[in-house]
């Protein structure tokens, strides 16, 4: 009697996760580029962190959704790989229509549009892991899509810099894109279009009545959480709208940062959610996705809630980093802010190199992090790596010669290794099979909830207190990721979790 998922090959792992260097592709040429096209369209730099919110906000909605749905789809296509396919498919066409912006609101509108699409995309693939493998290959699974990671992302983040140095022209004229981004862009979509169908092509899933035997086989029981009445959905609104409408208040009142509004506008956003849910129990009509996806929040697992806080000041520090290296690298190291300079260009370009570094210490960091987890167990790694990615931070401000700047990103890498392979490591097993994608997108919140707040705070923090020099937003980064290690530490030491092993 089979009491396990089968144990899969290495190829088919490889196939599963394949998809995610396509996706990847296109999510590292948008960090290493967006606030490049957004300067050269003209937005200043304290409006530069409000266009960047599309990501934050777009993840925030479509994750969870997207995991609560693929939940109940079962197609000829299967559960998530619909879910590859259209979202791969929308992203090429925003990939190709980015550095076409004619203008900053249009720029900032395929932001949003890419930014939801890869979400589809990518969301279901962390599900797909826990669908496919048994719990003593997750961990391998996870390590197998962060390899993938880095290796898309090198790759993508080295192409502006790539093409100059194959002669494409790396000037425009002012309000004009580079060619080297725009080539860039174009290969992107077609890479991640590839990638994402060979793993649609490539990989099958079990059906929910075989995920739903294999959960019976090992006895696995889920205890059920008590509803949450009306009335606690009601006091749950009240006490997130008193805070929200105050804070909206005494930023009206003092005038101050318009940028604070997207911080009170989201809680406000959340009260009257639980509002709209606590009607809905009080009428008792059926539960529909909002209601789940709500109900969800509250009955997370305890790894999820353990995490959390982790999850908050690791994101927030990326958050950072992705926004103001191109602006702190470029006004400090390259002494110019003139994005149509052949020195502002340049330096943009060995950004795109540095966020290639990273990435690729990132794929060589999955190597060798399930034998750190093996050494000294998964806690302190994720603490240690945490650590090293605050050092490579903080190393940027104090760093003179440009070149040198790579030597900061080996600990970005091992942090963004970390980051992406060693939390999911960590609920690895449980959460139940027909819960998973809501779960996850679920868990996907911790990353995108920080990042929310960073568009809404990083800009007044330079402003009000570094004086609007972006290379400060290294510090707030690297203090950030010092604060997640902490958390980390403090954690009670997680269920035991399997080191990534062969297939």
């Amino acid at each position: 009697m089979v009491t396990d998922k089968p144990r899969l090959s290495f190829w088919q792992i490889w196939n599963m996760c394949f998809g995610f260097l396509g996706i990847q592709f296109a999510f590292a040429l948008q960090n290493a580029n967006v606030s490049r096209i957004f300067q050269t369209l003209g937005a200043d730099m304290d409006l530069i962190p409000i266009l960047w919110i599309a990501g934050p906000v777009t993840g925030l909605i479509v994750q969870p959704i997207v995991g609560h749905f693929s939940d109940k789809t079962w197609t000829r296509m299967g559960r998530r790989r619909p879910y590859f396919l259209y979202g791969a498919l929308v992203t090429s066409l925003a990939l190709i229509a980015m550095p076409n912006s004619p203008y900053l609101w249009f720029a900032a509108a395929m932001l949003w549009i890419m930014d939801a699409a890869i979400n589809v995309s990518m969301q279901p693939f962390r599900a797909l892991v826990g669908d496919n493998l048994p719990k003593a290959q997750q961990p391998t699974g996870f390590a197998v899509q962060s390899f993938f990671i880095g290796v898309g992302a090198v790759v993508a983040s080295m192409l502006p810099w790539l093409l100059a140095l194959y002669g494409v022209s790396n000037e425009a004229a002012p309000g004009e894109i580079p060619d080297t981004v725009r080539y860039a862009f174009y290969f992107g979509a077609v890479v991640l279009f590839l990638a994402v169908g060979w793993t649609v092509l490539r990989t099958r899933e079990y059906t929910p009545e075989q995920l739903a035997a294999f959960e019976q086989a090992q006895q696995k029981t889920v205890v059920p959480e008590k509803p949450r009445s009306a009335e606690r959905w009601f006091r749950g609104a009240v006490t997130w709208f008193l805070p929200a409408a105050i804070g909206t208040a005494v930023i009206a009142f003092w005038q101050l940062d318009a940028q604070l509004y997207i911080l009170s506008i989201s809680v406000l956003v959340f009260a009257l959610m639980q509002l709209y849910v606590g009607l809905r129990r009080r009428a008792g009509k059926d539960h529909n996705g909002t209601d789940v996806v709500m109900a969800d929040l509250y009955a997370m697992p305890q790894p999820m809630k353990r995490l959390a806080l982790v999850q908050f000041f690791s994101w927030f520090s990326l958050f950072a980093m992705w926004i103001y290296t191109t602006a702190a690298v470029t006004s400090v190291h390259y002494g110019t802010m003139d994005t149509s300079s052949a020195a502002y260009n340049e330096g943009a370009n060995w950004v795109g190199m540095l966020f290639a570094g990273y990435n690729g210490f990132s794929a060589l960091a999955a190597l060798v992090i399930p034998l750190m987890v093996a050494r000294i167990g998964i806690r302190f790694s994720h603490a240690f790596n945490l650590l090293l990615g605050a050092a490579g931070l903080a190393s940027i401000m104090v760093i003179e010669d440009p070149l040198w700047l790579m030597l900061s990103m080996v600990g970005i890498g091992f942090a963004w290794a970390s980051i992406l392979s060693l939390p999911y490591a960590m609920l690895a097993g449980c959460l139940p099979a027909n819960k998973m994608g809501v779960f996850m997108g679920i868990f996907n919140l911790f990353l995108v909830i920080p990042q929310l707040l960073a568009a809404s705070v990083l800009g007044v923090l330079l402003r009000l207190g570094f004086n609007n020099e972006p290379i400060y937003a290294m510090l707030i980064g690297a203090v950030s990721f010092a604060l997640a290690a902490l958390c980390m530490l403090a954690m009670k030491q997680p269920e035991s979790v399997p080191a990534p092993q062969a297939a």
